[in-house]
């Protein structure tokens, strides 16, 4: 028996650690999950465009899907990310992630072509039927070209396994439109971190996030902030946090967040090709922005922050790396 998904709260996109040979570092993995569950995280999605979906095999989705239920004994529920570019294959993943113990699922669009609002519609119709694993929605059309209207959800309201959003359409009066139309039909989950306190502040039920995958314990005080109506204290660590959530909207969004959870000692920055690690400039770049974001780290107790700019000794990163040496002092 699976664990219901409530749709609410932190859900990490989740990054997949691979070692200097290009294979799972299922240790690594777990170490993250455990650091990310000590902090209060609400659920975990594997295999989604974080975690380098489209260069992973079938098999290895299914290592880490049981690797992280093993890790969470039930207690919180593990999604897979379904992002295929047939219909055919997109139920077969379901299948085979329904088989295997996954409590939900997220559904992209078709891959690669882009579809029309029948058939994109269709599509998830198709997918949703075959299973009766409950399905978050990814609407991103920044990124994948397909938008998921409010008309489009009239449709797929019909099927009640269809459950969530992932509202990563960048325009938060998206969020307004979708509870005018629905109420709480469709639970809300804010997918772009540079957008996370508005969209919770808008009234979305939880946060899938990035670099909660680096920061566990400060993205779940802002979450808990928000829906205590504490915004003034989250608002505080949101905009320390701002230079490093917005690693999360560059195309190399991988090679970024690695490299913060290399830096916060629960990542590598090891990347699966076509990707590559980072070098010289954009290299040292980004690890200005974590390091400058380490030195300044607000020190949080019992979910309430210290001002960042009245903190005496800032806490500072905790480097667990195969090369130490490259970090910015």
């Amino acid at each position: 028996m699976g664990v219901s998904v409530q749709w609410e709260g932190v859900y990490p996109a989740l990054l997949t650690p691979f070692t200097a040979n290009d294979q799972l570092d299922l240790p690594l993995f777990e170490k993250n999950l455990h650091a990310q569950l000590d902090a209060g995280v609400h659920g975990f999605i594997i295999g989604g465009s974080l975690g380098e979906a489209s260069t992973l095999l079938n098999d290895e989705k299914i290592e880490l899907l049981q690797s992280a239920l093993g890790v969470c004994q039930g207690n919180v529920p593990v999604l897979v990310n379904i992002a295929e570019q047939g219909t055919k294959q997109a139920i077969a993943r379901a299948h085979e992630a329904e088989t295997n113990g996954a409590d939900g699922l997220m559904l992209l669009p078709p891959m690669r072509y882009p579809a029309d609002a029948r058939e994109t519609v269709t599509f998830f119709k198709a997918v949703a039927e075959e299973t009766s694993l409950p399905i978050m929605i990814y609407n991103n059309p920044y990124d994948y070209k397909i938008m998921t209207t409010v008309a489009m959800f009239e449709e797929l309201a019909t099927l009640p396994n269809i459950q969530a959003v992932k509202e990563s359409t960048r325009d938060l009066t998206n969020i307004t439109r979708m509870r005018n139309a629905f109420g709480d039909r469709f639970k809300l989950m804010g997918g772009v971190d540079t957008l996370a306190l508005e969209a919770l502040l808008l009234g979305c039920d939880g946060w899938v996030g990035g670099l909660v995958d680096a920061f566990p314990t400060e993205t779940m005080a802002i979450y808990d902030l928000a829906k205590a109506g504490n915004v003034a204290e989250a608002l505080e660590i949101y905009r320390w946090f701002m230079p490093l959530l917005e690693l999360d909207i560059h195309p190399k969004l991988v090679q970024y967040i690695k490299l913060a959870a290399q830096a916060t000692g629960i990542g590598s920055e090891y990347v699966r090709a076509p990707r590559l690690p980072l070098i010289g400039a954009e290299r040292e770049q980004v690890l200005a922005v974590i390091n400058t974001a380490l030195a300044k780290r607000p020190t949080l107790s019992t979910g309430k922050p210290v001002a960042t700019d009245k903190l005496s000794t800032p806490l500072n990163p905790a480097l667990t790396t195969q090369n130490p040496a490259v970090f910015i002092n």
